[in-house]
């Protein structure tokens, strides 16, 4: 989607931006892990997405953004829809559900600049370099070493990350999908659609496989609210923002810090101590994604 026509431009550098971005994205993953404990995911994911696309609405029309004339970017932002918010966060949130702590599915979603990479050379012409296979063998050997050290003793079984690997899969398609065909649209427009076509999907989810019941009301609708106005529309307009000013590369390259941003977050709010088995994956693959964004900035 265009990012050049972001509404609330920040219109002097501001140093802290790619610190507050990698906060609020990892803050997601805690919100996330919070709300599960006292409703169901596709629940929850359902009220995120309405919550964000009133916002985004309502920021559409209160900057008149353009809105195509053409039936095809409607179209072209449901898929990405379909794939960076429905299966992204559907996956995400259910395997977290089901017992894979929140730092660790962090670092499975965040080797989506990995697959990005080797996605791009397939679809979207772009070239691979022998520099790549460093980065990719220890950025995907570290989420195995945290993976395999966790199955016996974490709650989650092999389906739970299963359901985080879907995770992945959507972001790094809709990262695709995005780069490819996603363009003419403005930023909130196209967001406003996404959202539309994640909270209609996840209501039918919902409705359909989960009782919609909510144990707590005030702690998961906390935790609704925060996903949704920090993270869905927060954080993303930050991305955007650092975007805008020319930073995609330097952008790209905060990903390979949220895991361990959200790992420590976990820690001290979920309690969620890795082994040290685990934090040397964390490592590893921390490194490897490192290596691979910076091969792609020279």
């Amino acid at each position: 989607m265009s990012t050049e026509e972001l509404a609330i431009p920040l219109r002097k550098p501001f140093p802290i931006l790619p610190v507050s971005f990698v906060v609020l994205w990892s803050s997601g993953y805690i919100g996330g892990a919070f709300g599960v404990r006292y409703g169901e995911p596709f629940t929850m994911t359902f009220l995120r997405f309405s919550i964000a696309a009133i916002i985004f609405f309502a920021v559409a029309l209160r900057i008149k953004a353009p809105w195509p004339k053409r039936w095809q970017p409607y179209a072209h932002a449901a898929v990405v829809g379909m794939l960076l918010q429905v299966i992204q966060f559907g996956g995400l949130y259910t395997g977290i559900g089901h017992g894979v702590p929140a730092g660790q599915a962090a670092l499975i979603v965040g080797m989506m600049p990995i697959f990005v990479i080797f996605g791009a050379a397939r679809w979207l012409g772009e070239k691979l370099s022998w520099r790549d296979l460093p980065g990719s063998v220890l950025g995907v050997g570290g989420v195995i070493i945290v993976v395999w050290s966790s199955l016996g003793s974490s709650t989650a079984d092999a389906s739970a990350y299963l359901s985080v690997c879907v995770a992945l899969f959507g972001i790094t398609a809709g990262t695709i999908y995005q780069k490819k065909f996603l363009q003419g649209i403005n930023l909130w427009v196209g967001c406003f659609v996404q959202m539309v076509v994640g909270a209609a999907v996840m209501f039918l989810l919902a409705w359909n496989t989960e009782t919609m019941h909510v144990k707590a009301v005030l702690p998961f609708a906390a935790s609704v609210a925060w996903i949704a106005l920090l993270n869905s529309v927060g954080a993303l307009t930050l991305l955007y923002e650092m975007i805008r000013r020319g930073e995609a590369s330097k952008a790209t390259n905060l990903f390979h810090v949220i895991p361990a941003t959200t790992q420590i977050m976990a820690s001290a709010v979920l309690g969620e101590i890795p082994n040290p088995a685990a934090i040397t994956g964390f490592l590893v693959s921390g490194s490897g994604v490192y290596l691979m964004n910076k091969a792609h900035q020279k």
